[in-house]
């Protein structure tokens, strides 16, 4: 029980990748703070699994790119379970198109959710960390952060700045015993990309050396290792989960 009396919340928790982060990180032991958009039914699911396991877990509507409700989602974790030890950015929203039709709306809807959403949730538990001497922070990039992807600029620019501020604020929390690392998905089956014409499904699948496309379970695993202890002298890093997609 590696993560037991230890406390998460996790961004975009109710399905795909952030649901299989909030199993991964409850099988160890943690309690779950899950925060969700809008579908509370699939919240409620993600916090039954969690207790399931035989963990504590609450479910928190916010939008992450508001600094009123990131606040208001820590002091809900904070009131419940006491501390914070390990927080997931991995809410999360697509608005995809070739940039002569990409609208500025679609464009800063992007930004705001993405980078915005995660910088927000860093600052609002940077001080608690601090103090704590301790903090395990792991933010969600993108393997189209790391290569780039056409139709995808908004998108691409989010999970590339996402990556700039896991290493600037390595940087400034790492003295005191907090690290802040990525994890960058390649093609994962999620609902999203369920919803992709076959033909852009075996083009993806084509592209991977490993031949298969990832599950979230194969990237929850690669968060739990850098929100665990062994990997305490980590940090500042971004870890392709991609079947070598991007090397």
């Amino acid at each position: 029980m590696k993560f037991e009396g230890k406390t998460a919340v996790v961004t975009g928790g109710s399905r795909g990748i952030g649901r299989a982060v909030c199993l991964e990180l409850a099988a160890g032991g943690a309690n779950v703070v899950l925060c969700y958009a809008g579908n509370e039914a699939a919240a409620q699911e993600t916090v039954r699994a969690v207790e399931a396991l035989g963990a504590k877990g609450l479910a928190v509507r916010c939008d992450v790119s508001s600094a009123a409700q990131v606040d208001a989602l820590v002091r809900s974790a904070v009131e419940a379970f006491g501390r914070i030890d390990i927080l997931v950015n991995n809410a999360g929203v697509t608005r995809d198109n070739l940039i002569m039709r990409m609208s500025e709306e679609d464009f800063d809807a992007v930004i705001a959710a993405n980078l915005k959403g995660a910088f927000l949730c860093m600052k609002a538990v940077s001080r608690l960390m601090l103090k704590q001497r301790y903090g395990r922070i792991v933010n969600l990039s993108s393997v189209v952060g790391l290569r780039g992807n056409a139709g995808q600029v908004n998108y691409a620019a989010s999970k590339a700045g996402v990556i700039g501020m896991t290493k600037s604020l390595a940087r400034e929390l790492a003295s005191r015993g907090v690290t802040v690392n990525a994890v960058a998905p390649g093609f994962i089956e999620t609902d999203m990309t369920a919803a992709l014409p076959e033909s852009a499904r075996s083009a993806a699948q084509g592209s991977i050396p490993m031949g298969r496309l990832g599950t979230p379970e194969d990237v929850a695993r690669a968060v739990g290792f850098l929100a665990g202890d062994a990997a305490a002298y980590v940090t500042g890093q971004v870890l392709a989960v991609d079947g070598g997609m991007a090397m």
